[in-house]
């Protein structure tokens, strides 16, 4: 049977080796070695998604170089933040596929480019992304992503090898979209928030995300992206889900800002990386740096920063003087 590996034992790692290991060998790895007993153990991992039984062929370890032993496809499922550590511990030259979706915070690169870095430009690898809540995928719900590399070849292969069940899994060799719609969608996903937090209403809220697509695309361009990536999965179906979706953490982080809590008591009470939060201030300052008009991801970002309120940030949108759509 073909064994994968993933690395990372977070909610999206562990529900995606629950759905997987229905007709593939895994190998879930826990960086912390009492958590890789606990789940080991109990069959369940509580602290980041509790209520699901991991199936008893998922092996679990502390081991990366036990997990990663004989693994036709590694995925990379620790947050942007972790994943220049791992890759720089993983052993021998893997095919890999990360999950994350954000910029490192205080380079600001992606995941690509921290792949590149610490893996050489040769490597075999690519990004896995898509409307998909770890809940739902974990219970078998259907799903669709895309997994994107530079290689097409690779992403066909690595797509055929995850596709299956009810997880669909179609190809792209638009690396730089679909990272970036992922990476930009979750600060969407905050303004929508806000959006409903202060009861705009569901006009807005349509209106919000269609800009927010706007924005992610010009920027996406700006960067090497493909439009036709935009109005795919990557874009516009992983921005409807985060910015609609009561289960989105980016989303709740914005509604959360609306009632007026702290930044620090919101994200310590949420208990998980909400990757906008830290992606909002590097989506900025790259359109800034190339000249893309992102009025929205500028809007969130200064509410992060503590220089405007939510309810002030809307205000300057809307004053904002009328522009032909583009």
């Amino acid at each position: 049977m073909t064994k994968l590996a993933v690395l990372g034992a977070g909610a999206w790692g562990t529900a995606i080796s629950c759905v997987l290991a229905a007709r593939l060998e895994v190998a879930l790895w826990a960086r912390d070695g009492a958590q890789a007993r606990q789940i080991g153990g109990t069959r369940r991992n509580e602290r980041y998604l509790p209520g699901f039984e991991l199936p008893s062929t998922v092996h679990v370890t502390a081991d990366l170089a036990e997990a990663t032993r004989a693994a036709s496809l590694v995925l990379a499922a620790t947050p942007v933040a972790g994943l220049r550590e791992l890759l720089a511990a993983l052993p021998g030259d893997l095919p890999l596929v990360w999950l994350c979706k954000g910029f490192e915070a205080r380079t600001g690169a992606l995941p690509h480019q921290i792949a590149a870095e610490t893996l050489g430009d040769d490597a075999r690898c690519g990004a896995l992304s898509g409307p998909s809540f770890a809940e739902e995928v974990a219970r078998g719900l259907p799903c669709a992503l895309t997994l994107a590399s530079r290689d097409a070849a690779f992403a066909r292969a690595a797509a055929a090898q995850l596709h299956g069940g009810r997880m669909r899994v179609y190809y792209s060799a638009d690396l730089v979209g679909v990272e970036i719609g992922g990476a930009v969608k979750n600060v969407m996903a905050i303004a929508a928030g806000i959006s409903d937090g202060l009861g705009l209403g569901l006009n807005a809220r349509a209106a919000l995300i269609t800009r927010g697509l706007a924005e992610i695309a010009r920027l996406g361009a700006a960067m090497g992206g493909r439009p036709e990536t935009f109005m795919g999965l990557a874009g516009a179906g992983d921005l409807i889900l985060t910015a609609t979706g009561d289960l989105s953490r980016n989303r709740h982080v914005g509604l959360e800002l609306a009632r007026g809590k702290a930044l620090p008591d919101i994200l310590r009470a949420l208990g998980h990386v909400a990757e906008g939060v830290h992606s909002a201030q590097e989506v900025a300052r790259l359109a800034a740096a190339r000249g893309v008009d992102m009025p929205v991801s500028d809007a969130v970002s200064s509410v992060l920063s503590g220089k405007m309120t939510a309810a002030s940030a809307v205000e300057r949108l809307l004053a904002r003087e009328s522009k032909m759509e583009r």
